[in-house]
């Protein structure tokens, strides 16, 4: 397919000339672009308004993991896992450019430990079934080693495998903001809502209003229903109904959210060498420990934190730094330390608060990762919890529970099992291979501009690296492409989310930013907002 250009002036033409949409969405992250793709398949008129960069909050902050949960395996919730195992497997299917399997090692220092967590790990084999990446084994001592050049061997007996998924999350969101558009769906970002609409003295739903960042004009939408898929935010949008009539009951529901903060330290590869990923499913506080190869770097994380705030830029705490690079020491062999940091960045989980723990204030790593999606009084739809995985069984949930609250009528059918997402090649041998047979798993190769990149490589400057960066890293015309068919309009959403130099080295941001500033100007005509990123690129860097 032809790539549809992503001209600003286009799109607000379109959004001014429809007289109502039959779906519009709030927030452009994993949940709100994956309600987008499904309701644009089924052929309904959709907008999806997002208030600064698609996937700009959690969406673009996750440890890059496609997964059932081995956590969540041992805190018993299966059908949890065996979903999200299910849903892995569609994204390896319908996303080959974007997502490829990943070994997992499980260092082992007692034997029992290395035997319990083997045979749990059987059981995610079984719970994956047909969607199996490769085989659970037990791993020798030498073997272990050899999958973990970097592991500490004081007392090391063996290791247990097993396999995974790792994606980038950024640009899968852009894939799917991509595949929705090409169905139809339009879809905006640096466009926060401003307010909700409702009838009156009914106080239905019955469209939106929002305010463009860029030239500060105001519109109203409307629109059959609306659907807030916000993640943390989900609170504020619902709290813009406080002051519409008829809402009294709704402005005093608890809390949708509880949210809980990861954090992630990005070290050199030479830390962590070798392609296999380590998890330590139970350090010291209980949380889970991981090393991630991911785009020449490794990430070392994550924590989970309780944040009664909620911010665009959440912080890091010193405590969280401090107990990563702790747990880190116990099992690298190359330690690092606080001055090996090349970027810090943090995001804020969704969870959904249950009727039981509404006013908790404790620990989250126990609470679930279920989603939950309610339909107000008012027609609003809100969406919470979750995880990147179950992204798209939870849009199809959404409009699921639209369907049953007959705000648009529509089928029962699951219509985005095998929609393949923008970018996906047709396949070809070197591409790698997909979704293994017989146990047996090899990394794909493919770019991750998949089904563009002879679409990329035409570009002025496709051989041009920018002066600080090799062409490989990004090229002038990455930042082109960007541009003009991935919605960028400014350096944060190159750097941040087209290209992912900010969370991978955020001093090599800093000395790419001019460049990419002087290359948006010239292709967007608007202010590319260099010394915001700059400002932000600094708070990257280890305090």
């Amino acid at each position: 397919m032809t790539p549809l250009l992503t001209d600003r002036a286009q799109l607000l033409a379109q959004l001014d000339n429809a007289q109502e949409f039959d779906l519009a969405i709030i927030g452009g992250g994993a949940t709100g672009l994956g309600v987008a793709v499904d309701a644009a398949v089924r052929g309904l008129k959709v907008v999806l308004l997002e208030a600064h960069d698609f996937a700009k909050g959690t969406s673009s902050r996750s440890t890059k993991l496609v997964h059932g949960g081995v956590r969540y395996l041992a805190q018993g919730h299966l059908p949890l896992v065996w979903e999200a195992l299910r849903e892995r497997q569609h994204l390896l299917s319908n996303a080959p450019h974007l997502v490829h399997p990943l070994p997992f090692v499980m260092p082992a220092y007692r034997r029992t430990d290395q035997l319990f967590y083997g045979l749990g790990l059987k059981l995610y084999d079984l719970l994956a079934g047909p969607a199996r990446l490769g085989p659970t084994r037990l791993l020798s001592y030498t073997e272990t080693l050899l999958a973990l050049p970097g592991v500490r061997v004081t007392n090391l007996v063996g290791g247990v495998q097993y396999w995974d998924a790792q994606f980038d999350d950024a640009r899968l969101a852009l894939s799917l903001a991509r595949t929705a558009a090409s169905h139809g769906a339009l879809l905006i970002n640096h466009m926060p809502v401003t307010g909700l609409m409702t009838d009156y003295p009914a106080g239905r739903i019955k469209g939106l209003s929002c305010q463009d960042s860029e030239t500060g004009q105001e519109r109203k939408l409307k629109a059959r229903c609306v659907v807030n898929a916000t993640g943390v935010w989900v609170d504020q949008i619902e709290a813009m109904l406080h002051s519409q009539p008829g809402n009294a009951s709704e402005a005093k529901l608890p809390l949708a959210v509880r949210p809980s903060q990861g954090v992630h330290l990005v070290v050199d590869a030479s830390f962590w060498p070798g392609s296999s990923a380590l998890l330590v499913p139970h350090s010291q506080d209980g949380r889970v420990l991981f090393a991630v190869p991911w785009q020449g770097k490794v990430l070392l994380g994550t924590t989970d934190t309780p944040r009664p705030q909620v911010d665009w830029e959440p912080k890091a705490l010193e405590s969280e730094i401090d107990q990563i690079l702790q747990e880190a020491a116990k099992y690298l062999v190359k330690v690092p330390l606080r001055s090996d940091v090349i970027s810090v960045w943090a995001g804020l989980r969704p969870l959904a608060r249950s009727d039981e723990n509404s006013n908790e204030q404790g620990a989250t790593h126990n609470v679930s990762r279920e989603h939950t999606v309610k339909v107000a009084s008012n027609g609003l739809v809100s969406v919470t919890g979750g995880k990147w995985t179950t992204y798209r069984a939870m849009a199809a949930d959404v409009m699921q529970s639209i369907r049953k609250a007959q705000l648009i009528s529509l089928t029962s059918e699951d219509v985005t099992l095998h929609t393949k997402l923008w970018g996906a090649p047709v396949f070809n041998p070197e591409y790698g291979q997909g979704p293994p047979k017989d146990g047996v798993c090899a990394l794909g190769t493919v770019s991750p501009y998949g089904s563009d990149a002879e679409l990329l490589a035409s570009l002025p400057g496709a051989e041009q690296g920018l002066a600080t960066l090799p062409s490989t890293q990004l090229s002038e015309a990455m930042v082109r492409f960007a541009a003009r068919y991935e919605y960028a309009r400014t350096v944060e959403d190159v750097l941040a989310r087209r290209n992912r130099l900010l969370f991978l080295d955020a001093s090599a941001a800093l000395a790419a930013a001019p460049q990419v500033a002087q290359i948006l100007s010239t292709e967007t005509g608007v202010s590319p907002q260099l010394a915001a990123f700059e400002a932000l690129a600094k708070s990257y860097q280890m305090p």
